[in-house]
């Protein structure tokens, strides 16, 4: 987190990622949504939302949780490879995100959707 002398600016962007997992996984989602520009883009493996208020409106209904297990940096980009718990299940999955004046700008996670798909089978 930024102390009070840090601006948006000087907080790297693989901490500005990292805080927005933690917020998430705390259930915080005015916290995790200070993190994301409103014109976030998400791309996942069941699908696109094209704003912050759009992709908060689904996260705020399937509270999600992450292990992260690792973090790359590079500029303004960062990957996670975690571990996505999607209500019973824990999927591998690797996040790619776009950093932009602090905010999140854009996020790809991609991952096996079998074990969803499978379960939404039965």
């Amino acid at each position: 987190m930024a102390s009070k002398h840090q601006t948006m600016q000087d907080i790297s962007a693989k901490e500005v990622v990292l805080s927005f997992i933690q917020a998430l996984n705390d259930s915080d989602f005015d916290g995790a949504r200070s993190h994301v520009d409103d014109g976030l883009v998400f791309q996942g493996v069941m699908g696109v939302r094209n704003s912050a208020d759009e992709y908060f409106k689904d996260m705020k209904k399937m509270k999600f949780k992450y292990a992260v297990q690792k973090a790359f940096e590079d500029g303004d980009d960062v990957c996670l490879w975690y571990d996505i718990t999607m209500g019973d299940k824990q999927i591998f999955s690797a996040g790619w995100y776009r950093v932009e004046d602090g905010k999140i700008v854009s996020f790809k996670v991609l991952f096996d959707p079998r074990p969803l798909l499978d379960q939404a089978k039965n």
